[in-house]
């Protein structure tokens, strides 16, 4: 089945006094950062400690790391911290005892933190994981801003049904669909001939086949441009995070699949091309730094000072960019033809890649052998009748829980 186009909500074009509530009255936004302790909560939370002035901590979450929570509770004097791992809120109560900070632990309190009352939720959650309680965000009606692509890339059409619904504003995160954002500015999509999202090449890209066949876990965390977690830096090496990026784009912008393309920029400097039917070509250029995309989403239309390396293009001198090798790296291959498949097979794409990566990461399977996996679990899904269409989230959870199952069942194989 080919997928032609699937926006039921399209991005703002400006903020609205009535969603952002307090903080269009009083200047100061009400946030929840959902995965305050990961490498874009951090980044958050460093853009909000230089203007604190500017934001009020409703909540912050974390899965595991209790300690590190509390300490950026205090910090950020936030009304509640909510650790996802239960077991670990008895450490977590007595590293905030006598601050007056609420705590609470669980998969439900994630939830629950993301229904406290906010101008702004930073959905920042890796993984499945974050896929209710940034729901649970979206239904609230004011800004989310998105940095958990399972929203988008398992339940892409369910979750955009869910924001159209409730009103909410949706901001992307992802550098390259923020990007975007900036370069569309509203255009009418009749006038949008394609998006080009860039990749960096991640630190294979001059690597042979039969080199790439064997590299390892620390070269393949090398990344030569960004500083992110080990997922997304593995899905970066292997060129599956552009292709879950297409996927992403797919749902947030009025384009046909056919219209969404990638092209590898070593440098990592400009973030998107948009291309219009007049044969003009805009382009967002910036430092690799994700605070760029953060204050994007937080300050949205306004602008706010992110402390990010400025652009000096004639140091740089050269920008160059060349076509992906789907040959070399067939994972963006597997990711493009799930997006054509539609249906859940992102679902199944996304949760078989979470297993393919996880045993990469603990030397179970070679790096190569990624995208095989996800293309095992893939054909075994369709089999199954697994790749079919998903009304709701429970639908998608269902998938996934049966592509990770499927995945581990043909890990033995390898």
């Amino acid at each position: 089945m080919a997928v032609t186009t699937s926006v039921p909500y399209r991005l703002p074009e400006k903020a609205s006094a009535a969603r952002l509530g307090s903080a269009a009255a009083s200047g100061v936004m009400r946030l929840t950062v959902l995965g305050a302790t990961g490498s874009v909560g951090k980044s958050t939370l460093d853009l909000v400690g230089r203007t604190p002035e500017r934001f009020e901590i409703v909540a912050l979450t974390a899965q595991s790391n209790a300690q590190e929570l509390a300490d950026l509770a205090r910090l950020h004097k936030a009304k509640l911290a909510v650790i996802g791992d239960e077991s670990r809120l008895g450490e977590l109560r007595e590293a905030l005892a006598g601050t007056g900070i609420r705590t609470a632990g669980g998969a439900s309190a994630l939830v629950e933190a993301a229904l406290e009352p906010a101008d702004c939720v930073m959905a920042a959650i890796v993984g499945a994981a974050g896929l209710r309680p940034t729901f649970a965000a979206a239904s609230q009606g004011s800004r989310v801003a998105l940095a958990n692509k399972e929203c988008l890339v398992s339940a892409g059409h369910v979750f955009t049904s869910a924001v159209a619904r409730s009103g909410a504003e949706l901001l992307p995160v992802d550098s390259e669909h923020s990007a975007a954002f900036q370069a569309l500015a509203g255009a009418d999509p009749d006038s949008i001939e394609k998006i080009v999202l860039t990749a960096s090449g991640g630190p294979f890209r001059n690597w042979t086949h039969e080199q790439i066949a064997t590299a390892t876990p620390e070269q393949a965390l090398k990344h030569p441009n960004w500083s992110m977690g080990a997922k997304i830096t593995i899905d970066s090496a292997s060129l599956m995070n552009k292709g879950l990026e297409l996927i992403e784009a797919f749902h947030l912008f009025p384009v046909s699949v056919d219209a969404l393309d990638c092209i590898v920029h070593p440098q990592s400097i400009v973030h998107c091309l948009v291309s219009y039917v007049d044969g003009s070509v805009l382009a967002q250029l910036a430092a690799p730094d994700m605070r760029t995309p953060i204050a994007v989403a937080l300050a949205w239309p306004d602008r706010m000072i992110a402390p990010t390396e400025k652009l000096d293009l004639a140091r740089l001198a050269t920008l160059t960019f060349e076509p992906p090798d789907e040959t070399r790296f067939p994972a963006l291959r597997v990711a493009r033809a799930a997006m054509r498949r539609g249906d859940t097979a992102p679902a199944v794409l996304n949760a078989a890649n979470e297993i393919a990566v996880k045993a990469f990461l603990d030397r179970r399977i070679k790096f190569l052998d990624i995208a095989a996996l996800v293309e095992d679990t893939l054909d075994a899904a369709e089999r199954q009748g697994a790749i079919c269409p998903a009304e709701t989230l429970d639908d998608i959870l269902a998938v996934d829980e049966l592509a990770r199952y499927l995945s581990e069942d043909k890990l033995s194989g390898y």
